[in-house]
């Protein structure tokens, strides 16, 4: 007990007799309680804080009590009564070192106040030499939802893990996909090329000339990498005017030259600087030379584009897993926030857009990063799974007083206000039986809440519904 200025006293068996908790015990079990507990009388101010250990069982007999939780940097009040026989503190001692042997709440007393105290260790003997069924009972209610919470929240994991699996898989192989098929070009490609190469050689040119092709091929691949962007149409546009400039040229097959061409930005006059500069038999050999050249660049960087996405995406899971971190790191919140969605975007589909609204003014956080990845999941998740496959998701951050903010906004019909109070609880879903386990929310409140000393809440109007996420910045 905490509270300056106590006093104790004992409780005889006629008094005790009159609170409702005690009122049907027999003789023997009242005299047990009156040698074995004691009455303190507490000023106002705290008699015990949440997390401390649980040494005392309170029962009130005069003045008023509060009992308050933590919930983030807040002490919220739970209860507040003046009702004589309102009890608190160590109930669950009679379970021993299976249940918490520390305060779940704190209790306070608003007026000078007296209870009646029965010690952790002799209010366990007294419950289970009295009550041996009710007991029994009580333990496997309460170890049954244990077992239960914690089976259906490796479930919950494990489906948020293979969700995440089924879009990582799905993200990988596209561009490994197109780096083997860039690759088997690649090697057509560069096949042409020596046998191209053959013939420009069978022409025996001059040193000058040799010079020449080496600087056009040069300006060719240069190309490559400053090609503009192309529209649909313009893009047909630039093929057919370089089509019908290789087919005036004799060129067979031209189509099949026109759109690498046409890709890196090369036009017609390009070419004629080409047909200006070689002997006019050579033109074709020179032509179909340059564009092997330049489809062999752009195939390169195709590979070099399709090889760094899967490295994106290997460093993606790298970060969200935090295999090889401690527990706790200092980190840069959007690097989590890009992780996970990297790793949700094969969810995506075409409907939804992202939009990323980032303040990067707050400090790095010391966080459990791996956690709070699995936080930003099941946000993320259940916002795609609101939107239906159209919509806007939005992830957005800020500095808030000594806070940062992180929200998770859709665009949803929202969450119905008759059910906002209970999205948090354990077991609650709104989906089909089958589709959902009632715990990614309640996983995630005692994530920010219990862990992080964060808040989490939620702000939702049709068309407008945002999770949000209250961080302690470091001091």
């Amino acid at each position: 007990m905490t509270t300056a200025g106590t006093t104790r006293r004992q409780l005889g068996v006629d008094e005790l007799r009159t609170l409702f908790l005690f009122e049907k015990l027999a003789p023997e079990q009242l005299d047990w309680l009156a040698r074995d507990g004691y009455v303190v009388e507490v000023l106002p101010g705290p008699v015990y804080a949440e997390g401390e250990p649980a040494t005392a069982f309170y029962v009130l007999l005069e003045g008023c009590l509060v009992l308050s939780r933590l919930v983030g940097p807040s002490d919220v009040e739970i209860t507040r009564t003046s009702q004589r026989g309102a009890y608190a503190g160590a109930w669950q001692a009679y379970l021993g070192e299976r249940a918490p042997t520390s305060y779940m709440n704190s209790l306070r007393a608003t007026e000078p106040s007296s209870f009646f105290v029965v010690d952790a260790d002799v209010f366990a003997a007294m419950v289970t030499a009295w009550f041996p069924m009710a007991l029994h009972l009580l333990e496997g209610i309460f170890f049954g939802l244990q077992d239960s919470y914690k089976t259906v929240g490796q479930r919950e994991r494990l489906l948020a893990l293979g969700s995440l699996s089924a879009g990582l898989t799905h993200e990988l192989n596209n561009p490994a996909a197109a780096a083997s098929r860039a690759a088997a070009a690649l090697r057509e490609r560069v096949a042409e090329m020596r046998h191209k190469l053959g013939t420009v050689a069978g022409a025996q040119w001059e040193r000058a000339m040799l010079d020449t092709l080496v600087r056009l091929q040069e300006e060719a691949v240069a190309h490559v990498a400053r090609a503009p962007r192309l529209g649909v149409l313009e893009a047909s546009d630039r093929e057919d005017a370089l089509a019908d400039w290789l087919d005036d040229h004799g060129l067979d097959r031209p189509w099949e030259l026109a759109p690498p061409l046409a890709q890196t930005g090369l036009d017609p006059a390009w070419l004629d600087t080409v047909a200006a500069a070689v002997p006019a038999e050579s033109i074709g050999s020179v032509v179909r030379w340059l564009a092997s050249s330049v489809e062999t660049e752009l195939l390169l960087d195709e590979i070099t584009d399709a090889t760094a996405r899967i490295a994106q995406l290997v460093g993606a899971v790298k970060q969200y897993s935090q295999l090889d971190r401690a527990p706790e790191q200092t980190v840069d919140v959007h690097t989590l926030l890009d992780s996970t969605l990297v790793l949700l975007a094969g969810k995506f589909g075409p409907g939804i857009t992202v939009v990323k609204d980032y303040d990067r003014s707050p400090p790095d956080l010391v966080v459990r990063a791996a956690e709070l990845n699995q936080v930003w999941t099941n946000l993320i998740d259940n916002a795609l799974g609101a939107m239906g496959g159209q919509g806007t998701l939005t992830v957005r951050t800020r500095a808030e007083d000594n806070r940062a903010l992180v929200e998770i906004g859709d665009t949803g019909p929202g969450v119905a206000p008759e059910i906002a109070d209970r999205i948090f609880e354990p077991f609650f879903t709104t989906k089909p039986v089958g589709a959902g386990t009632g715990l990614g929310l309640d996983i995630s409140w005692r994530i920010i809440v219990k862990k992080h000393r964060g808040d989490l809440r939620v702000v939702s109007v049709p068309g407008d519904t945002r999770f949000q996420v209250r961080l302690p910045l470091p001091a």
